[in-house]
């Protein structure tokens, strides 16, 4: 390899673990598509609202950082 050329990346993937340690990786793959992060969704907030086939839905946060939700 010549000095004009960098040097390959290395990849790495978010483990799949539950690490709450580190921070949770903001997407990830699961068998049925996608999943999206809870902080993404909750935006700093306690709970959210979302609308889903006309029915409104709150996701909400616990303090022991469980979630729930309810229609």
């Amino acid at each position: 390899m010549s000095p004009a050329q960098p040097a390959a990346a290395t990849l790495s993937l978010p483990s799949r673990r539950n690490d709450h340690a580190g921070t949770a990786p903001t997407h990830s793959h699961s068998a049925t598509g996608s999943a999206v992060d809870s902080h993404q969704l909750l935006r700093g907030q306690k709970a959210v609202d979302i609308m889903h086939n006309g029915s409104t839905y709150r996701l909400q946060a616990t303090r022991l950082g469980k979630l729930i939700l309810t229609k």
